[in-house]
């Protein structure tokens, strides 16, 4: 918060604060003290941040209840929005810009009742392989990792991560329960090694050699690929990756959204925010800084790694049914010990 304000008084004086927002994030990008910054320069509201990891932020929620002075509450994964959605941490409100720039797909589907949300960037859950050991066309779908050809190959972190859980609510969403789970147990059946780590540690498995194929979100694969540093250069010269699903129901895609806290004691300046969020430059900020696509399709971007990747087809399940499905995803998880 020390941070938040120092940007305020380095401004000039036609841009002091005429107003504060408590922003409560589970965002913890360098590349977003940019974000923040540019907003106080802009609207003079001063922004003091709590950032912590999902399971805090909704511990300290909980825990002030009523009390609570946030007024904005960021966070990653469809799993997680819609966690604090049902337990009722956000709340309604009307916005024609959210609703205007926002697709309908990456946003909660309850406006006007209950509480809502919006996502502000995308991600892409990729197959990455090992180009010495596997083909692509082995690999170029979801549904082909659980295929036994796979069968010793396949790492990914645990099914429990919300990561992980977003895109088996997706794949259960589109194919029934029965298929989703004929699809984990077989994936059990080709894991390479019990699910551990992190995306980075998928991508560093399978450049070593230890895995075949694995899972990971594309904002850790664009990281590495921007990176200088020689050990992280020569992890991408032994590795590929696949859009999958390209021929049906496109690449999972997920989001990182906020929305404005139930309680919020500065509500007009939340909704500024997120609508800031929702602006051409804070797009801008999430792809070129933090290597994610906006969620405003217009946004043109200058992020080399994005560029060199190019289009691809999209799932169009809506985030928020995705988030919904999580449920029903860590049963299948469980039943078929896919830790």
């Amino acid at each position: 918060m020390a941070l938040a304000a120092g940007m305020a008084t380095s401004m000039p004086a036609l841009s002091q604060p005429s107003g504060v927002l408590n922003l409560y994030s589970a965002r913890h990008y360098q590349t977003d003290e940019a974000l923040y910054a540019e907003f106080t320069q802009q609207t003079g509201i001063k922004i003091n941040r709590i950032e912590a990891d999902d399971n805090a932020l909704f511990e300290r929620l909980r825990s002030e209840g009523k009390n609570s002075p946030a007024d904005v509450i960021l966070m990653v994964d469809a799993a997680r929005l819609w966690r604090a959605q049902v337990e009722g941490l956000f709340q309604p409100i009307q916005s024609k810009i959210l609703e205007s720039r926002i697709p309908k797909n990456l946003r909660s589907n309850d406006e006007g009742q209950g509480s809502q949300w919006f996502g502000f960037s995308t991600r892409a859950r990729m197959i990455i392989f090992n180009k010495a050991t596997v083909r692509s066309s082995d690999v170029d779908t979801y549904e082909k990792l659980a295929d036994p050809i796979n069968k010793g190959k396949v790492c990914t972190r645990s099914g429990s991560h919300p990561y992980m859980l977003s895109m088996i609510g997706a794949m259960y969403e589109r194919s029934g329960e029965a298929k989703t789970e004929a699809w984990a147990k077989s994936m059990v059946s080709n894991m390479a090694r019990s699910p551990k780590g992190g995306d980075t540690d998928q991508i560093k498995g399978v450049a070593s050699g230890e895995c075949g194929v694995a899972l990971t979100n594309s904002y850790y694969l664009a990281r590495l690929m921007r990176s200088s540093k020689p050990e992280d250069q020569a992890i991408i010269s032994k590795i590929s990756w696949v859009w999958p699903n390209q021929s049906t129901s496109g690449t999972h895609m997920n989001v990182a959204g906020g929305a404005v806290a139930k309680n919020a004691p500065n509500k007009a300046a939340a909704i500024k925010f997120l609508e800031y969020l929702a602006s051409d430059q804070a797009q801008r900020y999430f792809a070129d800084g933090n290597n994610e696509w906006p969620a405003v399709k217009s946004v043109k971007t200058n992020n080399p790694a994005l560029n060199q990747w190019g289009k691809f087809k999209e799932e169009t399940i809506s985030i928020s049914a995705i988030g919904t499905n999580q449920i029903y995803a860590q049963k299948i998880l469980d039943r078929v010990s896919y830790k």
